[in-house]
């Protein structure tokens, strides 16, 4: 692309942006120094694959609870990850407190500016490492998250199918990066995005890159970006068993290796590619199936678990795991997935 149809295009986005930038907790104004990196890094590993108006009320309660990389880098792990319940992939919690760490440690309390460096960090793949140079410390990078992938392969009309076309996207993104303010410009590409350039019903009439548009011009923006059909997501099974005595439910703690690692939850035998049942039951004792599904879709695969439920007359020794208070079990940060389970009890309580 020329110099001067790149320079344009960032510019004029520059100009929408300035006028129309989202008001975020962890973004600074347009045109002004960036705001805390602490902050910045945070919002981009909890924005990975959840949406803004989610994110808000977590951001807000962990920068209150560790404000600064050496507080969470203190921070007690099972903390941290009751904090994250609810944001998903808890192994961005765990590279989270890694890269706390590693900060605190290895780079005295400061992110490295330099790209290079930033991904040397745990968690810190090519988009995160970018973004954060870009926005935190004004680096040049080339940002490319999902909205960018859409405004760039609408932009220029990208018949490659995703996520083959990664590469052409990355290059075609560096095209119209400019060298002066790298971090508005990464934040303007995800606005347009999230609030013009929209997976449906994009409002073209509105967006300052209409007229550069390719697939505008085509009269199809709607077919970008190509995306290779996903193949169906394979289905297991599972049961959760709800033991209770004297007022607690039995809790155990996930391996910290595998999905929802470190987490608090109800015991669970193996996922497999048939229903269970009963097999894998923590103690013996008279199970009853509950007939409402439990359903929860991983990256990977589809769940599909039933619920059972046992109650202790009497307390039987020692179990693996901790008894928990039911009254209190909103404060045992439970991923999702188990949350669905208590629903179901509490459905038929």
């Amino acid at each position: 692309m020329p110099d001067n149809v790149s320079h344009a295009i960032a510019d004029l986005l520059l100009a929408w942006y300035d006028v129309n930038a989202r008001t975020l907790p962890w973004r600074a104004p347009p045109g002004t120094p960036p705001l805390d990196p602490y902050r910045v890094w945070l919002s981009e590993v909890m924005l990975q694959q959840t949406q803004v108006a989610a994110v808000i009320p977590y951001f807000e309660t962990f920068t209150t609870r560790w404000p600064d990389f050496a507080s969470l880098a203190a921070a007690d792990d099972a903390e941290v990850m009751s904090a994250w319940a609810g944001l998903g992939y808890y192994a961005r919690a765990r590279n989270l407190l890694a890269a706390a760490r590693a900060v605190a440690v290895e780079h005295s309390g400061r992110l490295p500016e330099d790209e290079a460096e930033l991904r040397k960090l745990p968690g810190f793949g090519a988009y995160t490492a970018a973004a954060v140079a870009a926005i935190a410390f004004g680096q040049r990078a080339v940002v490319v998250d999902g909205n960018v992938e859409r405004v760039v392969t609408r932009l220029f009309a990208v018949a490659d199918p995703l996520p083959g076309a990664k590469p052409q996207v990355r290059v075609l993104t560096d095209s119209i990066t400019p060298a002066m303010r790298a971090g508005d410009f990464a934040q303007a590409m995800m606005d347009l995005g999230a609030t013009i350039c929209t997976p449906r019903n994009p409002k073209c009439l509105l967006c300052p890159l209409a007229a550069a548009c390719a697939a505008r011009r085509g009269g199809t923006p709607e077919a970008f970006p190509v995306k290779t059909k996903k193949a169906a997501r394979p289905v297991r099974y599972g049961t959760f068993f709800w033991l209770e005595h004297a007022g607690s439910v039995l809790l155990v703690r996930r391996p910290d290796k595998g999905l929802l690692g470190g987490m608090r939850a109800l015991p669970t035998g193996p996922w497999t590619d048939r229903p269970p049942g009963l097999r894998d039951a923590p103690v013996v004792a008279e199970w009853t199936l509950r007939n409402a599904p439990i359903r929860h879709v991983f990256t990977h695969f589809e769940l599909n678990g039933v619920l059972a439920t046992a109650t202790l007359a009497r307390h039987i020794g020692a179990v693996e795991g901790e008894w928990w208070p039911i009254a209190r079990l909103n404060e045992a940060g439970l991923p999702r997935l188990f949350a669905k389970a208590v629903e179901v009890m509490e459905s038929k309580a």
